[in-house]
């Protein structure tokens, strides 16, 4: 039995359980984030972060590394293309979804996850600079659509792209400036592991925002890592960041306590 230390709002977790999905493999998922399986998450990743795949005796970390695992355990339906040319650009697009998209997309969001006591506003202007970063992504990912799908066929591309854009719909991104990627997004939320997908997380999201219990998750620390500090910092919120790490909102994994 697969299971996975999952989070219903965790982009990458997303991404993995459409993976699994269309892949139709069953599977326990655990909430990796709930403070009560804190101790069960740290056993699998010291770094406290999901996704985490258990197989066996396998831990398999991080949404890229189980995405290959997968694709490895069952290869049919492939998740990247045939030919070279389209793979390598799913590989492009994988990696731009996890890194600078999903760094954006986290930076902006902040202030509606349902599960922070957040009181502050955003600091000035940085939504709306991460709008304009994040419309820069989808312009090329619009350019580059000449077919139903970002790489000829549904592929990885897609189901690492997806969970982004729709964070981004959420907070109100607007598709006149790239109707290919809005007409993508439509055609996306019919494929069925992508339907299903985003019917459980709707489900949690009517959960978490109605219960307010903000014993259930971690709600003042937030985890920075890597791409989402560099964007802050290159977009001059050095000193916001440093008050948030010295009043103790943050968490760098394998430096916070």
């Amino acid at each position: 039995m697969l299971e996975l230390f999952d989070n219903a709002f965790s982009p990458y977790a997303r991404k993995v359980r459409m993976v699994l999905s269309y892949k139709q493999l069953d599977y326990q998922s655990i909430d990796g984030l709930a403070l009560s399986r804190r101790d069960d998450l740290l056993r699998v990743n010291p770094r406290g972060e999901v996704p985490v795949l258990v197989h066996g005796k396998a831990s398999i970390v991080g949404s890229a590394q189980i995405v290959a695992y997968l694709d490895d355990l069952v290869p049919d339906p492939a998740l990247l293309p045939s030919s070279l040319e389209a793979r390598a650009a799913a590989r492009k697009w994988h990696e731009i979804s996890d890194g600078p998209l999903d760094a954006i997309v986290h930076d902006i969001s902040l202030w509606q996850w349902p599960t922070l006591s957040r009181t502050d506003a955003p600091p000035k202007g940085l939504v709306d600079a991460g709008m304009r970063a994040a419309y820069d992504v989808l312009k090329l990912a619009d350019s580059q659509l000449d077919s139903p799908f970002l790489c000829g066929v549904l592929s990885i591309a897609d189901l690492a792209l997806f969970p982004h854009v729709s964070a981004l719909k959420f907070l109100g991104l607007k598709g006149h400036r790239v109707p290919k990627v809005d007409a993508w997004f439509r055609r996306m939320r019919e494929v069925p592991c992508v339907a299903r997908d985003l019917s459980y997380l709707k489900s949690e999201a009517a959960s978490a925002f109605s219960r307010h219990d903000r014993e259930h998750y971690e709600a003042v620390r937030i985890v920075w890592r890597g791409d989402r500090i560099e964007w802050l910092l290159a977009n001059g919120y050095f000193d916001w960041f440093e008050r948030e790490y010295r009043e103790g909102r943050v968490v760098i994994p394998g430096v916070s306590p």
